[in-house]
């Protein structure tokens, strides 16, 4: 979901050479002047968001034809009403080959699950059944799942592909890159994928509250000053001017109707700018105001097009580079479904610009050529493409070029130009910088991208020091270079830091360097700032368990599992503290759940094993062992500890 798509074909790009940038971009010349809007909703801090319900007492019509739409369907409670997908024995049934799962997906009454298993002949020996409480998508290429634990989100590891009739991996689950149940759906996915939620700040992926379905508020902004206008005046009349207490966007510039789409359409790898987050965008805004969206560059990947790239494609069209004018809504009506627009809304737009009026330039094409695709504009100069980020599914390519069927053959892609910033087109140093990292962090882990993001920070030194020390930490932390990063760490006071990602980082670096004492104060600090980030904190409870404060460690655990009770490593955790306290049902009760959610998890495997021999039952530690080493082959402790059973690994 992105946040995180994209990742399979960029993991495949990154193994090509990665040139160093032709480009250096400059921070901006002084502080820009506040923005204004003639949009009362815009930048006013009171104006809040009030519901698409609201919207619907005075806009039935609009509301009716709206959640048919793909946005108006794009999350929804998981029923059976609401899947697209085949549920029948030829279809619902996936097999993941890397890992060895075997996923079934299934309705009990009007509940559904999925349930995951592994076969050694035909024996089962291991099920787990998961609830699904979402799916996202309207149906018209996917659906994906998503289940909840104590408001804690996440997607399961199967999607139905609609085009192709199939379930299949979900996106970025394939070739042994399953997290099976614990990718995360964190802010920047829901808020695309859904109406704003409400979101418990501190963590990653909990929520209180979540609407169904991209709402009304997405493009037009919070709708409480309107209401409170409609209620004590008399309605504006439209047709002699704008109401300026709720956004229109097809009042607002080309630029601005633009932003409002690119905001979810133009997906990449966005980088918050300071202070920012993912509510913070309101239609009436340019989006840089509060992210910078970049995309990879490829010497020879022409038509390598992700699934939400619409904006990025448009933005390449001569149609939108030489006409000025172009935007989303100059195709399309949001309010009404793609299935249910007449074929001749999109030809007519084509026809504004390439008619037959003078000084128009008409179609080159012969008229008998034409007749053969019944003068269809769009299926000629806009055809479908695959997606390289999300298998099994075509969508409109709006590239729109003369003769794209002839840059369709299979091209070689040679070279990593960049990235470029396709909503900004002066992004300041530091911020490229973030985008090289938060892409190797994502997508292609290549050592080229963190030396054009040094080349980047060392180009901005004017910047604040502790911006920079949180970049320069983030760097050297991801080139696993821990004492440079405990070299600008110690530049700062833990109390000090406000952004959690740094104390953790900072954290992590002491810990790799066998100083636990100096890693605890860094975890205890992105703990305080981000108390629901539960891997967070499960790094403070295994720092405060190797420095033998046991029961600080056991509160810590304890506070993981309760929130959420499938945390494999905190449940790992607690068994091995009760196995050092002598608690022999606890610690055997611990590392079963711990094995239940993950029958390959090494740490636990060997704590279990410990476990057995402990209460002599080598024959069962043996065998725990065996399977250790069947999955982790390299684990040189499960040799030593078959050596010390009598039993050899092969």
């Amino acid at each position: 979901m992105p946040a995180r798509l994209l990742r399979n074909l960029l993991l495949t790009l990154a193994l090509f050479a990665i040139t160093w940038p032709a480009f250096f971009c400059h921070s901006p010349a002084g502080d820009a002047a506040a923005p204004v809007s003639p949009w009362k909703n815009v930048y006013d801090t009171n104006a809040h968001y009030v519901g698409m319900q609201t919207c619907r007492t005075c806009h039935e019509p609009i509301y009716q034809t709206f959640i048919q739409t793909g946005m108006g369907q794009s999350f929804g409670v998981a029923t059976s009403q609401k899947t697209a997908a085949d549920f029948s024995p030829d279809h619902a049934l996936v097999y993941d080959t890397a890992l060895d799962y075997y996923y079934k997906p299934y309705f009990d009454h009007d509940s559904f699950y999925i349930m995951e298993f592994r076969l050694e002949g035909r024996d089962t020996v291991h099920k787990r059944i998961q609830q699904v409480n979402y799916i996202v998508g309207s149906g018209q290429h996917t659906n994906s799942h998503i289940f909840g634990i104590n408001g804690y989100l996440y997607q399961a590891p199967i999607t139905f592909y609609t085009q192709k009739h199939r379930w299949d991996l979900a996106p970025g689950f394939e070739k042994g890159a399953n997290t099976r149940f614990q990718r995360m759906i964190e802010l920047e996915c829901m808020s695309c994928h859904n109406g704003y939620p409400d979101f418990v700040d501190g963590s990653e992926n909990k929520y209180t509250v979540l609407k169904t379905g991209i709402d009304c508020e997405r493009c037009h902004g919070p709708g409480s000053l309107h209401v409170e206008d409609r209620k004590n005046n008399p309605q504006v009349d439209t047709s002699k001017g704008p109401d300026y207490t709720i956004v229109n966007p097809r009042r607002l510039s080309t630029e601005l109707q633009n932003n409002v789409c690119q905001r979810c359409h133009l997906q990449g790898i966005a980088v918050l700018n300071d202070n920012k987050s993912f509510f913070d965008f309101r239609p009436g805004m340019k989006l840089s105001e509060v992210m910078n969206v970049f995309m990879p560059e490829y010497e020879g990947a022409r038509d390598k097009m992700i699934m939400a790239s619409h904006v990025e494609r448009m933005k390449k069209s001569q149609c939108f580079i030489q006409g000025g004018k172009m935007s989303c809504i100059t195709c399309h009506n949001p309010h009404i479904s793609v299935k249910f627009t007449p074929r001749a809304q999109y030809l007519n737009a084509c026809q504004a610009c390439h008619g037959t009026a003078a000084g128009q330039l008409a179609c080159s094409e012969s008229e008998a050529a034409r007749a053969v695709k019944n003068n269809d504009c769009v299926s000629c100069h806009m055809p479908h493409n695959s997606s390289i980020d999300i298998p099994h599914v075509a969508v409109t390519d709006h590239f729109i070029r003369k003769r794209p069927a002839d840059d369709t053959m299979e091209q070689k892609i040679s070279a990593f130009l960049g990235l470029k910033c396709f909503n900004n087109d002066h992004p300041d140093a530091i911020t490229t910088a973030r985008g090289y990292m938060e892409f190797f962090e994502r997508y292609a882990p290549s050592r080229g991208l963190l030396d054009s993001t040094l080349a980047y920070l060392d180009k901005d030194q004017a910047v604040e020091k502790l911006k920079q020390n949180r970049d320069y930490i983030r760097l050297y932390y991801l080139l696993n270079d821990f004492p440079k990063v405990v070299t600008y760490a110690s530049a700062l006071q833990p109390a000090a830091v406000t952004d959690a990602w740094t104390a953790y980082r900072a954290g992590e670096a002491y810990y790799q360097l066998q100083q636990p004492d100096q890693a605890l104060a860094w975890y205890r600090r992105a703990t305080e700032l981000w108390g629901y980030a539960l891997d967070f904190r499960n790094k403070y409870g295994i720092c405060l368990l190797a420095l033998n404060r046991l029961q600080e460690a056991e509160a810590v655990f304890n506070f993981v599992v309760g929130q959420n009770p499938n945390h494999i490593s905190a449940n790992t955790n607690l068994g091995f503290i009760y196995l050092q306290q002598g608690n022999k049902e606890k610690s055997y009760a611990c590392m079963m759940r711990a094995y239940q959610l993950d029958p390959d998890y090494e740490q636990n495997l060997l704590n279990m094993a410990v476990w057995y021999h402990n209460y002599q039952q080598p024959g069962e530690a043996a065998k725990v062992l065996l399977h250790l080493l069947k999955r982790h082959p390299d684990n040189e402790r499960a040799k030593a500890m078959m050596q010390d059973l009598g039993t050899h690994p092969g």
